[in-house]
């Protein structure tokens, strides 16, 4: 396969099968690099069978996967040194600390240096925010410690791909926050995220491009512009002269509609494709052909609007 050389994942036809059933359908996900990248979907829509095929974790049953620029799962080796991963949740030695977990989990990993292992442990847990709790027995941890600490087991050494399949599970506000720095810094650094999750108000703050699953089937993918529909929002005036305004729109090369609102007044709505005026332009002129502006708001799709047009369900529905 000749890839992408801007890729930092590219699948082509991507297929899992169990039996009769297809968990993942013939998917094509290109991820720039550089790029932090939202993958969406339901419960059971193929998000982390698709993950671990990317991982050399489970054999496609058919099409092709480059990561950093080698074949998966053939060149697995090459890839796994500068890939760090956080899937299916963490898994830790109860009753060592989180430091002993992560020195254990960096000595079995031959490409680590042995010499620098104690700081950089030390460094991981500090950023994701867990110094305080390095010593303490990993059974006492909460879910959104465990959490965090199969993070920081990711970032021991300098990765250039980071896969977080949920990575923000069982975290409290404060938390969530601190990985959504942790994503923000990571990314200003150059390393690309992929990161899996159902949390789309998280999505929207920390992505910048994203592709969203549903049944096994990738059904749209691009940056988040694209995926809101940005170039599509619709323009919603009140005001008691609607005729006035109607005309006033038309001027911009808008069709404008008309329904009945409170006070005498009339809401006039109109879809906004491209970037067709200012919204300050608008109201200008709007006020300047002697239309009353009442209320004048542009609604622009939000990425769930987005997510549920394309899936019709919502996150908890399991396939």
């Amino acid at each position: 396969m000749t890839g992408d050389a801007t890729a930092a994942i590219e699948t082509r036809g991507l297929t899992k099968r169990f039996g009769s059933h297809a968990a993942v359908s013939g998917i094509d996900v290109t991820v720039p690099r550089g790029a932090v990248f939202g993958f969406l979907g339901p419960n059971g829509s193929g998000k982390t069978t698709t993950i671990r095929m990317m991982l050399g974790l489970a054999a496609p049953t058919s099409g092709t996967i480059r990561v950093l620029g080698h074949d998966m799962p053939r060149e697995l080796h090459s890839v796994l040194p500068r890939v760090g991963a956080l899937v299916e949740g963490p898994g830790f030695y109860p009753y060592l600390s989180g430091a002993a977990n992560l020195r254990r989990l960096d000595t079995a990993d031959r490409f680590a240096p042995s010499a620098t292992r104690r700081a950089r442990v030390e460094r991981a847990l500090e950023r994701v925010g867990l110094t305080h709790a390095a010593r303490k027995k990993v059974h006492a941890y909460s879910l959104g410690m465990k959490q965090r600490l199969g993070i920081a087991n990711a970032l021991l050494t300098p990765r250039e791909l980071l896969v977080l399949d949920e990575p923000t599970n069982g975290l409290d506000p404060q938390g969530t926050r601190e990985v959504r720095n942790l994503i923000r810094s990571l990314a200003a650094e150059g390393t690309t995220i992929f990161v899996s999750s159902h949390l789309l108000a998280e999505v929207e703050q920390v992505c910048t491009h994203a592709a969203i699953m549903s049944a096994g089937e990738l059904v749209a993918q691009g940056t988040l512009d694209e995926l809101r529909g940005v170039g599509r929002s619709e323009l919603r005036l009140l005001t008691p002269d609607a005729g006035l305004a109607i005309h006033v729109l038309g001027s911009f090369g808008l069709s404008a509609e008309t329904t009945d609102a409170a006070d005498g007044s009339a809401l006039v709505t109109a879809t906004l494709l491209g970037q067709t005026a200012e919204p300050d332009a608008l109201v200008a002129a709007l006020v300047g052909g002697g239309v009353r502006v009442r209320g004048f708001s542009i609604e622009r799709p939000s990425l769930e609007d987005r997510f549920v047009a394309l899936t019709g369900e919502g996150f908890d529905v399991v396939q």
